[in-house]
């Protein structure tokens, strides 16, 4: 059914129970894994002035030694279960872009995300990246709570 499974991670609890619920169903199938996170771009706004280089490259390298600590947990987890994993850190992208463009660049056939299940002015207000990785994808979307 499915052969290459992309699980989005940000490395909350969350998304770590989607983690070995998409393992799990990684290793059922026989289907190999890719675990991606992604790094937004530097946040600023219309108001806010121009960042010093400095503090950009602050950022990212903060934001890089994150996903490295997140995507060597996930590939622990897959060591333990004995599931293929390769991992990519998606940089300057939004999630959900990033998300996407990582299962088409590695030939996902199904994604894997956690979502919260927020409803109402928190949704609105915080935005749903599982939503928009539902709404943009052309493919299958498992949507783990």
């Amino acid at each position: 059914m499915f052969t290459h499974v992309l699980i989005a991670t940000d490395g909350s609890e969350l998304a770590q129970k989607a983690v070995a619920q998409g393992f799990a169903l990684a290793k059922a199938l026989d289907a190999k894994v890719t675990a991606v996170t992604v790094t937004d771009i530097y946040p600023t706004g219309p108001y806010s002035p121009i960042p010093l280089p400095s503090i950009i490259a602050h950022y990212e390298a903060a934001a890089a030694l994150s996903a490295a600590n997140i995507l060597s947990s996930v590939s622990d987890a897959a060591t333990k279960l004995n599931v293929s994993c390769a991992t990519t850190h998606v940089r300057d992208q939004a999630p959900a872009e990033g998300i996407l463009d990582a299962a088409r660049q590695n030939g996902c056939d199904l994604i894997l995300i956690a979502s919260h299940g927020r409803r109402g002015m928190a949704r609105l207000l915080l935005g749903s990246q599982a939503q928009k990785v539902v709404s943009l994808s052309t493919l299958p979307v498992l949507v783990c709570r």
